[in-house]
């Protein structure tokens, strides 16, 4: 019904997502009889399932149905997640402490725990706890990202910029966390850097116009034929590409 120019090249070349829904349902249907049920992949999903709900639905509905959970420790992440958000830290707190407790080997509970402390501005037992997931999975971006947010709000600017580095190198694209990138980089007095992953954020947020004041400022700053310095003209070239043919 749109004119080709204003068409949706994805939409163009992929079905609705309705039609992906029901050709994933005709295939489960197909093959129920042929898989076993897996107790691993029905804890997960389960877990996913809570988090989710437990911050998207209002705190009581979850208070209320936590006791439904699959397992106890998803019963007591909801619960964590319903008291931060009612607010109210001093259970949220009691809540996820005893959740760490039964899983003390689980990085993402005590990233959970990490975020339910930052939230409650109680910045050193955010780092503490961010530093101990990181500590179980260092090669996970999101984790490092919280961990590098916490140094931040800590005042620990330099041990920031190598956990937010280190998120950068794993996942690119975290508007979030370059936003954080940038502000360690200020902090150390690294203008060049701070400009250049702001540009960055803004590039990949479609904000090119914005993105071409950072670079341009990226460019003067860093130097000239470095890794940062091309990356930055690399900005620089795709947000006058952009203008030109808005033109």
């Amino acid at each position: 019904m749109l004119a080709e120019q204003r068409q949706d090249p994805y939409a163009r070349t992929h079905p609705l997502s309705r039609d992906r829904l029901r050709a994933v349902e005709a295939y489960i249907q197909s093959r129920r009889t042929e898989v076993a049920p897996d107790p691993t992949a029905q804890y997960w999903f389960a877990r996913i399932n809570g988090k989710l709900s437990a911050f998207l639905r209002a705190p009581r509905w979850t208070l209320d149905r936590a006791a439904q959970s699959a397992t106890p420790d998803i019963a007591l992440m909801r619960e964590a997640i319903a008291w931060h958000r009612t607010p109210d830290p001093r259970r949220a707190i009691a809540a996820v402490d005893k959740l760490v407790a039964m899983r003390p080997q689980d990085p993402f509970l005590h990233d959970l725990r990490g975020q339910i402390l930052l939230e409650s501005r109680q910045f050193p037992a955010a780092v503490s706890a961010y530093r101990q997931a990181a500590s179980l999975a260092p090669r996970n971006a999101l984790i490092q990202a919280g961990y590098g947010r916490a140094l931040l709000a800590a005042d620990q600017p330099k041990a920031a910029l190598e956990a937010l580095s280190a998120s950068r190198d794993r996942d690119f694209r975290n508007g979030a966390m370059l936003r954080d990138l940038g502000v360690a980089y200020a902090k150390t007095g690294q203008a060049g850097m701070a400009s250049l992953v702001t540009a960055e954020r803004f590039a990949l947020s479609g904000r090119l116009d914005d993105a071409l004041i950072h670079a341009t400022r990226a460019v003067g700053l860093l130097p000239r034929g470095s890794t940062p310095y091309n990356r930055a003209q690399d900005v620089v070239f795709a947000a006058e590409t952009a203008a030109k043919q808005r033109r």
